[in-house]
């Protein structure tokens, strides 16, 4: 027998990491998903690292690379594979299209992705402001449930260090165009 090297399977991915407890994404970025050997590892784009490796009998128990527990959770179907550490989820999307800080291209018809806006409260208004900022002016409302055209992202600058990004988006029958913050948005839709 002669040794085959054998290259891991990889995969450019999108990652929405979620804080435990939390219903906000505290950062949406590209990132690289691979799997070799039952190994798993998540390479984000801001250059952190996990890495995971099983243990045990049942499928889906991991150890991280700091020796504590990981578990693959369900919920995606063939969207992609969630993974719960001790402080957040990772929700791994196979569909790349939602990434924030990225345009968005427009379709053939004029039409671009899809999102759903989002909050913890059913009873929110989600501000639609006039630009990029928490300083600019709302110019109007969503709702959490509300399905918007996503037309463009760009990161957040009103706070130092933020993961966050503003999304341009508009409203398909009031036709109503404005900026909202990323953690009020839900990217999985995008594309559909």
């Amino acid at each position: 027998m002669f040794p085959v090297a054998v290259k891991a399977d990889t995969v450019n991915a999108r990652c929405d990491l979620y804080p435990l407890g939390s219903d906000r994404a505290s950062a949406v970025l590209p990132c690289t998903f691979s799997q070799r050997q039952g190994n798993v590892g998540i390479a984000l784009e801001d250059g952190h690292r996990y890495d995971f490796r099983p243990v045990g009998d049942q499928p889906g128990n991991f150890v991280d690379q700091n020796g504590q527990g990981a578990y693959r959770q369900a919920g995606l179907g063939d969207r992609g594979q969630i993974y719960q550490t001790a402080y957040e989820r990772i929700y791994v999307y196979w569909d790349t299209s939602g990434i924030p800080g990225r345009a968005v291209a427009a379709g053939p018809s004029g039409q671009g992705s899809f999102v759903t806006l989002s909050a913890s409260d059913p009873n929110t208004r989600i501000n639609l402001r006039s630009s990029a900022t928490i300083d600019s002016v709302p110019e109007g409302y969503g709702i959490p449930g509300d399905r918007v055209q996503l037309l463009q992202c760009v990161p957040d600058h009103d706070r130092y260090e933020s993961t966050l990004n503003w999304c341009e988006v508009r409203f398909p029958q009031s036709r109503a165009v404005g900026w909202v913050r990323s953690d009020f948005i839900i990217f999985e839709d995008a594309g559909e």
